[in-house]
């Protein structure tokens, strides 16, 4: 199994551990770009064009909300892909 096989797995499982570098890492992947906050905020918000933008804290551990969040960013690109 990849790495990438392997985080997505994570993903979908709602893992309690993850950290934000994984989820950046798996919404920039999918064509969404992250925002840095101003004024000194703790979170980061990822926006792609045609979707609802995301807003994830940078402090770790990320909560399963997040995670269950991305989840379906996920989900709903990989139903993208097997309609293509």
């Amino acid at each position: 199994m990849s790495k990438w096989d392997k985080l997505i797995s994570r993903i979908c499982s709602l893992s309690k551990d993850m950290r934000f570098a994984e989820l950046k890492t798996v919404l920039e992947s999918y064509g969404y770009t992250m925002q840095r906050p101003h004024g000194g905020s703790s979170h980061c918000t990822f926006r792609k064009a045609g979707c609802s933008p995301i807003t994830i804290p940078t402090h770790e551990p990320i909560k399963v909300v997040y995670v269950r969040m991305v989840k379906e960013i996920v989900e709903s690109e990989e139903a993208h892909d097997e309609n293509d």
